[in-house]
């Protein structure tokens, strides 16, 4: 824990990884066991330890809660969410990160976890929406402002059943996803070292709300190739193989 007399930093991590068999974006939650949050889903949170830097408690934070080691490079900082009202019983402010899994790993729950589950990713015109046998979870809707978001947090937090100020976080989450699409995707580090231009359209496709059958592979290829790099075929498929790409290497953090 680090804090002082009344301040609390928190270390959230949004886990992303892709769904090859359903071909849908997931997303990692959390449900809690311990007060004041018990049975309520959330983002993976931990508290910061004085002897570690924040990349360091947000790598720890996977291995606890799904135990698998990342390199530094699958994870980058989000934001840091500061409001004086995002807690309503003490001062808190939340680091956060995003970090990109290639493969969906086996989870089991961590300290402070009754159930950890992959959520599926589909969306409404007024959010994007997490969903998980019968839970369906959503964002925060782009018509609420943070500043009334958080003068009424504890309102807002009963009506997407998530946590605290998550639906807040996951917005801004899936925000700087998709403004980031058209020069730096680094989403794309969910589908592996790897991929089909079809794989590309469909993550595309989810965080611009539309089929991905509107979004045509020969123009994509135009718009979007110079983003990629060629690394062979597709094989083992009946017809002819598909190309293969990955992040053009300025883009790719590893």
């Amino acid at each position: 824990m680090n804090s002082t007399e009344n301040l609390t930093v928190n270390i959230v991590n949004i886990i992303w990884s892709f769904d090859s068999s359903s071909e849908k974006i997931m997303v990692l939650l959390i449900k809690n066991s311990r007060a004041p949050y018990t049975d309520k889903w959330g983002l993976p949170t931990t508290l910061l330890r004085v002897n570690e830097n924040a990349e360091e408690a947000s790598l720890r934070l996977i291995r606890e809660k799904i135990g698998i080691d990342l390199p530094n490079f699958y994870t980058e900082q989000l934001e840091t969410f500061s409001n004086v009202h995002r807690s309503l019983s003490q001062r808190e402010i939340a680091l956060t990160y995003m970090t990109y899994l290639p493969s969906m790993p086996d989870l089991t729950p961590g300290y402070g976890a009754k159930e950890a589950a992959w959520f599926a990713v589909d969306y409404d015109q007024a959010s994007y929406l997490l969903k998980y046998q019968s839970f369906t979870f959503h964002t925060l809707a782009d018509s609420i402002t943070e500043n009334d978001f958080y003068q009424n947090v504890d309102q807002h937090g009963q009506s997407s059943n998530l946590i605290s100020d998550h639906s807040l976080i996951l917005r801004e989450a899936f925000k700087r996803v998709t403004n980031r699409l058209d020069y730096l995707p680094t989403i794309l580090l969910i589908l592996g070292d790897s991929f089909t231009l079809k794989k590309a359209r469909e993550v595309y496709a989810t965080f611009n709300k539309r089929s991905v059958n509107e979004i045509d592979n020969s123009n994509f290829r135009k718009t979007h190739g110079h983003l990629f790099s060629e690394v062979g075929f597709e094989h083992g498929k009946s017809g002819r193989p598909a190309k293969l790409y990955k992040l053009a290497q300025i883009l790719d953090p590893r």
